[in-house]
């Protein structure tokens, strides 16, 4: 039955504040990571953990919790969600030590996982059946996109007010609110059915260890480097041996609860290879162009006029792809998003230790435009490619696209800091291997940078010594804008490398249409 206008506007409202609530408790952490660390004491690799320890059981929840909702009914799954989450949002008021906010943050994750679900049942619920599929999808993700800009919008103002328990108390209004818009909008509830079974809670677990493990490597193993912590590598065997128990279950029983086989296709592997590249490149922007900021000695309150122009071209992006997104549109669509993420790229890679956000406006918003463009249409693929074959594929395409934005955006950020710290030594090298002592150049260096401290300091030794450690911050601070250039560069590389891809692939899937074109024009020019 259609809903009034103002009934519509208020399930949008709803999911917008869901998905901004399920977000912001992990963006709050990642976008402030070094003001969370000071005050408790910890280092970066420690405060790393309470983005794990949220990740852990997050990454995989969704899954199980898809079946919950159908056995025991959405309007019961939606009101147990988010008290749970209220009541973790709660006892996060009273934490202090560094263990009990990571205990803290692994219920966390559990009580969270639901809510992105109920944010995009709250937008598909807004829109008519025949439109879920382009304007519900398209504002549900957008609205999913939101959190992390809204986050370094609010967080400066918070952190001044009462440090990082005001980011807890945010997150409690939140959920609260969000609470009361739950039991006052319900959502239509589909016949329930028996759905799980033991064997779904067995595979579910394994499922849990496999992608936990992962994403807890992911996302600690930049701290502790690669190959300097040996209980890295057992996390990834460890992520690896339960995968493969999964896939033994799967393969060798009737009602599954993962399609091996279909998951392993060639038309899903090629939506998973689309969704992942697309995840790494976007790195360039959540783990690129923020952190060369920071590194560059930039706060979040310089970074206020940057978030504001991702947030308007994520919000622009999303209602552009609802008004163009048809059957037949999704190549289309992918070229222009996968170009626009090379040039900006490409203009991110001109960067100088000079640079700030207003020199990134331009790169930033057709990187935010393009990211809106790109996932409605591959997710509507995936989808419709689903729901061809029945409902419970629906569940294993979820796995599919999970895997890809959740853990897929910790492999883009593990890969791009890597590569830029890989590339900073290198820089490093080179230019502290051109600075001589004896180069008359780098002696009047010194003697600039070392009397910006006579005023201070009357001993020309002692000013020396410091003119050495000031240059050698700026030869550091120069290596890494280096590192990020280059950073910047491979990643317009690998647009341009998946949009020659993409274009490849649509001119052999039509090469039977175009074939036949030829013998007809033949005649005419005769």
């Amino acid at each position: 039955m259609p809903r009034s206008p103002l009934l519509t506007a208020g399930y949008i409202i709803a999911a917008t504040i869901v998905a901004l609530t399920q977000g912001l408790g992990l963006s709050f952490i990642s976008t402030n990571l070094q003001q969370i660390a000071g005050p408790m004491h910890l280092t970066q690799g420690e405060a790393a953990w309470l983005m794990a320890a949220y990740l852990f059981p997050n990454v995989s929840l969704s899954l199980l919790l898809f079946k919950l909702r159908t056995q025991y009914g959405i309007r019961n799954f939606c009101e147990v969600a988010i008290v749970a989450y209220v009541l973790v949002c709660i006892a996060h008021l009273w934490v202090e030590g560094y263990e009990s906010a990571l205990v803290l943050r692994f219920f966390a994750g559990i009580a969270a996982a639901p809510m992105s679900s109920m944010a995009f049942l709250y937008m598909l619920e807004s829109v008519p059946p025949h439109r879920k599929l382009n304007i519900g999808l398209c504002l549900a993700l957008t609205a999913l996109a939101l959190p992390t800009p809204v986050a370094g919008l609010i967080s400066p103002a918070l952190l001044d007010i009462g440090g990082y328990h005001a980011l807890y108390v945010v997150e409690l209004g939140m959920a609260m609110i969000s609470l009361g818009l739950i039991y006052l909008l319900p959502l239509t509830s589909p016949p329930r059915e028996k759905v799980i079974s033991l064997l779904d809670v067995i595979t579910y677990c394994f499922l849990a260890m496999a992608m936990g493990l992962f994403a807890i490597a992911l996302v600690v193993g930049r701290f502790y480097w690669w190959t300097e912590a040996d209980w890295l590598g057992w996390l990834i065997v460890g992520s690896i041996i339960s995968a493969m128990v999964v896939a033994v279950i799967e393969l060798n029983r009737k009602d599954h609860l993962l399609d091996i086989r279909w998951l392993t296709s060639r038309e899903i592997i090629h939506i998973t290879g689309a969704l992942l590249v697309f995840r790494i490149i976007l790195s360039e922007q959540s783990s690129g162009a923020i952190y060369f900021l920071r590194t560059m000695g930039l706060q979040n309150e310089q970074l206020a006029g940057l978030y504001w122009v991702i947030l308007g071209a994520s919000v622009l992006s999303g209602l552009v792809c609802a008004a163009v997104m048809k059957p037949g549109r999704e190549a289309a669509i992918h070229a222009v998003s996968l170009l626009l993420l090379a040039i900006g790229s490409y203009l991110d890679s001109h960067s100088t230790a000079l640079t700030r956000p207003e020199q990134m406006y331009l790169s930033q918003m057709l990187i935010g435009f393009a990211a809106g463009l790109f996932l409605p249409p591959a997710v509507a693929i995936g989808l419709t490619s689903a729901l061809k074959r029945g409902p419970k594929y629906v569940l294993s395409f979820i796995i599919v696209f999970l895997t890809t934005q959740k853990v897929g955006g910790f492999i883009g950020s593990a890969l791009f800091g890597t590569f830029v710290q890989w590339r900073e030594q290198f820089h490093s090298f080179r230019l502290v291997s051109d600075l001589q002592s004896t180069d008359p150049l780098v002696v009047q260096r010194l003697r600039q940078l070392g009397a910006a401290y006579g005023k201070v300091m009357s001993d020309p030794a002692q000013q020396n010594i410091q003119g050495a450690q000031l240059l050698a911050r700026q030869t550091t601070q120069q290596a890494y804008v280096l590192a990020y250039n280059d950073a910047f560069l491979m990643t317009a590389l690998l647009a341009l490398f998946a949009l020659f891809s993409l274009l490849i692939h649509v001119a052999w899937r039509n090469r039977e249409r175009w074939l036949q074109r030829q013998p007809s024009a033949q005649p005419a020019i005769a």
